[in-house]
């Protein structure tokens, strides 16, 4: 037996856009999107107005997809992506473990997996002089109490200007762009130890700029795998600022910019600075009980529990602390974030997320309080060219939820001044 529908059937009754939308689950323009890539036909309705579509075609469509779009009224959005994958306390890229992923390979690896599939062995990446000479100028001009995401920013564009192939949106010009932009980005920023380290990992150069103290190999196995780990975790806010911009065909500098401007938000990615300054005052009070207890007295939360994804620990914490066991420095921190957890478990049933781990490391290392998003923004920038590669190969501005008008109904009279 098959679904196949019998075409040209006279009585064969027709449906309109909207009908056939409803009955696809999907949103009207998508209809219009089946039928440009010949998975639907359609006739022009009596009059030359709309188009109709076949009740049987549509239905055996529906049986196949088998996947319904949540409608905008359902306040959802769902993208179909071939990424990242997140289920029963795990996640994946592109089917495979991300924490094994990140304990066995490099940052640039795990990038290069995420984008095209391929292993590429101590790949490395490396910033266009001229590119990083820019980057450099422009972030030096910037204002002393600048953060590190200002200069993240403004290193974005300088690097977009002095690319003049920016808009070819093709995959190899794409990985191209980036491959260049992410160590541009680490070596924009300025060192704060009184040398600079001499080529390597990402994870090497982006070291004397988050701290004055040397590295050592433990700490930047840590750091290294926490730059993989964070790479992509599906559709966070900001990567889906970056689909959007890719939606409109901006060129990856810019999906990019988009990323980093919701990436700023207190909600986001400085959610690593108020576990870091928790953390910092549970070592610094030689407990965590009495800083557990202001946060709750206060109705604050605690920073660095808990994660809407996850039943249990996030799996991503639960690497970097395992990591962070070899680092001698560490030992007061892990102490501290352990305690912070099981203090705050007699109030309410929350586990580690990503912030508590990034802030042990940045407490026990010497890092400001931006470190963890530094690190965050540099890695999640490998992310947001993987999203917009798959933004790319999709109907241009596909991405366009409609508006639930709650202002006055017209006509209203023409506004006068008082």
């Amino acid at each position: 037996m098959t679904d196949q529908p019998e075409h040209g059937r006279p009585d064969a009754p027709r449906l309109t856009t909207r009908e056939a939308a409803e009955l696809l689950g999907v949103k009207p323009e998508t209809v219009y999107a089946y039928v440009s890539r010949g998975q639907l036909s359609s006739e022009r309705a009596a009059g030359g107005r709309g188009s109709t579509f076949d009740a049987d075609e549509v239905r055996a469509l529906a049986r196949r997809s088998g996947r319904r779009e949540p409608s905008p009224a359902g306040g959802d959005l769902v993208f179909r992506t071939g990424i990242t994958l997140i289920e029963q306390d795990r996640y994946y890229f592109r089917g495979v473990d991300a924490t094994e992923l990140a304990r066995n390979h490099s940052f640039e690896e795990v990038a290069e997996w995420l984008w095209t599939g391929e292993l590429r062995p101590g790949v490395r990446f490396t910033a266009p002089s001229e590119t990083l000479a820019a980057a450099r100028r422009t972030v030096g001009a910037l204002p002393a109490h600048s953060g590190s995401t200002d200069r993240l920013r403004v290193a974005v564009t300088a690097a977009a200007a002095t690319d003049p192939l920016r808009f070819d949106l093709s995959p190899g010009a794409v990985l191209s762009s980036a491959r260049s932009l992410i160590p541009t980005l680490v070596g924009a920023l300025p060192v704060l130890g009184s040398t600079e380290a001499d080529g390597g990992s990402l994870a090497r150069e982006l070291w004397p700029r988050l701290t004055a103290r040397p590295a050592d190999a433990p700490a930047l196995a840590v750091l290294d795998a926490a730059l993989a780990l964070l790479i992509d975790h599906d559709l966070a806010a900001s990567t889906l600022a970056a689909r959007v911009a890719a939606s409109a065909r901006a060129h990856p500098y810019a999906v990019v910019s988009a990323g980093l401007g919701v990436l700023e938000g207190p909600l986001h990615g400085a959610a690593s600075g108020l576990a870091h300054r928790m953390l910092q005052e549970a070592v610094d009070r030689g407990s965590a009980v009495p800083v557990v207890a202001d946060h709750l007295r206060t109705g604050r939360p605690v920073p660095g529990l808990g994660h809407r994804l996850y039943r249990g620990e996030d799996p991503r914490a639960r690497t970097l602390f395992a990591l962070l066991e070899d680092v001698p420095q560490a030992a007061g921190a892990l102490a501290a974030a352990r305690e912070v957890v099981a203090t705050t478990a007699r109030h309410a049933p929350l586990h580690a997320n990503i912030d508590l781990a990034l802030a042990v490391l940045s407490v026990s290392c010497g890092m400001a309080a931006e470190a963890g998003e530094t690190v965050f923004a540099v890695s999640r920038t490998a992310g947001w060219v993987a999203h917009a590669l798959e933004e790319y190969g999709e109907r241009p501005l596909r991405i366009r939820p409609s508006g639930h008008y709650t202002g006055p109904r017209p006509p209203q009279p023409l506004p006068h001044a008082p």
